[in-house]
């Protein structure tokens, strides 16, 4: 099929949708996944280095739970107002930026004494990790073929978890010689060199150049195309729609989430994320301080940790194999309610480490698996003209939930309520996300 004959839409289809995956489309995935690692190491390293931190600025719980809090909502305004910029400048341009605002503030929280510090340059860190998230979930579906879009979307997601791993694993190895500030050191640092990586290796995405054709368009298309072991086109493909090529604008992608043919999936979903926000983050923020608070220790709190982020890898990538061939949304509702049953039964279970630790390994695989259901439910949902917008303020608005999330269980904690409260409480929420999900009938 020539450029001339085809239109924007049969080429994409035709790259993408069509033959082999190539070994180019593996390696966005696998960049993507990777960059979310280090996102998962800087935001969730807090966790890990709480006590520490406390200690050293003589911080009481609820006060620690804003500085948790504060990462978060700069997650959520990152997911908001910087990712639908990507739908306007391009996923690749965007990514860099929040990589390099990511590594500067984790560097400088290095260097942090006093809570204000921290809560400013955590929200900084935010910011950067709410607009990369949702701009790579938008690169790695336009890069996989409509059938393994969520699969894809769950292997991109699974970094954080993996990172969250990794923070418990190389706190191990930095914390005992160069303290809770060689942790950030050793994030800030790397985040940084990462820069060039993705200056060399991330490409703009096919379906962005197709559809909006900014300038230089062809010639990018056919660098992309090159690489995908594909026929370069000698011009540009004829329109599909005029609505690919006119964009909404920053306020009008925004906007047209609320338009009528979008507005009842739109809210239906962020009520969904808000739900399983809350959960999710009170559990990644608390787990080790609550651990060590009910007398197990520090190293059990990190094994606690790195359990339950296991658990979220195994779950991620169980939930995007099974989306192969299951209704999507059907499997949030059933993971999302199976996981708060078995936050309850670790809320009532005896006080048997041993137990306690297998039921976080299996909350961890049912609440991560459910809840990244919903980045390629929101990836699914939209078109290409408001996909990053779309991702962008369902991960947002949902984000205000694990904004409250963690810092409500930091008044919880200083009111005197234990863990198992705390499970008890934060299950509920999990499992009405899980029911909200299910009305959205994605496949």
């Amino acid at each position: 099929m020539t450029a001339a004959a085809a239109t924007s839409d049969d080429i994409v289809k035709d790259v993408i949708d069509n033959g082999q995956v190539s070994g180019q489309q593996f390696l966005v995935i696998g960049l993507c996944l990777f960059f979310n690692m280090l996102d998962g190491f800087d935001i969730t390293a807090m966790a890990i280095v709480a006590s520490s931190v406390s200690t050293e600025l003589e911080l009481t719980p609820d006060k620690l739970g804003w500085i948790f809090s504060f990462a978060l909502a700069g997650m959520m305004a990152g997911a908001m107002f910087l990712a639908p910029v990507s739908d306007l400048i391009g996923r690749r341009k965007l990514i860099i930026f929040a990589i390099a605002l990511i590594g500067v503030s984790i560097t400088l929280t290095a260097s942090a004494s006093t809570l204000f510090e921290f809560v400013v340059l955590r929200f900084i860190s935010g910011v950067g990790a709410g607009a990369m998230l949702a701009s790579q979930a938008a690169l790695a579906a336009e890069y996989s073929p409509d059938k393994y879009k969520a699969f894809a979307v769950a292997a991109v997601t699974s970094g954080y978890p993996l990172g969250a791993m990794m923070t418990s694993v190389i706190a191990g190895i930095i914390m005992p010689e160069y303290g809770w500030r060689g942790m950030f050191w050793f994030g800030g640092l790397l985040t940084l060199s990462m820069i060039v990586v993705a200056l060399m290796l991330i490409p703009e995405s096919l379906k962005y150049l197709v559809e909006k054709r900014p300038e230089g368009a062809l010639e990018k298309i056919n660098k992309i195309l090159v690489k995908l072991k594909k026929d370069t086109l000698p011009e540009m493909p004829v329109v599909a729609t005029q609505d690919e090529v006119e964009s909404p604008g920053f306020f009008g992608g925004m906007v047209m989430l609320l338009a009528p043919q979008h507005r009842v999936r739109t809210l239906t979903l962020w009520a969904a994320f808000l739900m399983c926000f809350s959960t999710l983050y009170f559990l990644m923020s608390w787990i080790p301080k609550l651990m060590e608070d009910a007398g197990f220790g520090v190293a059990v709190g990190r094994q606690a940790f790195f359990l339950f982020n296991l658990g979220g890898v195994m779950g991620i990538f169980l939930m995007g194999w099974m989306s192969t061939k299951w209704r999507l949304t059907n499997l949030i509702f059933y993971m999302s309610v199976a996981s708060a049953v078995f936050m309850v039964i670790f809320a009532l279970a005896p006080e048997n480490l041993n137990l306690l630790l297998g039921l976080t390994l299996l909350i961890g695989i049912l609440q991560q698996g459910g809840f990244t259901g919903l980045y390629a439910t929101a990836a699914k949902a939209y078109p290409t003209a408001i996909r990053s917008t779309g991702i962008g303020w369902a991960i947002g608005l949902g984000r205000f939930g694990a904004v409250v999330g963690p810092a409500a269980a930091g008044y919880f904690i200083a009111a005197g309520l234990d863990m198992s409260a705390n499970y008890i409480i934060f299950a509920i929420p999990m499992a009405i996300g899980g029911l909200i999900a299910y009305r959205l009938h994605i496949d």
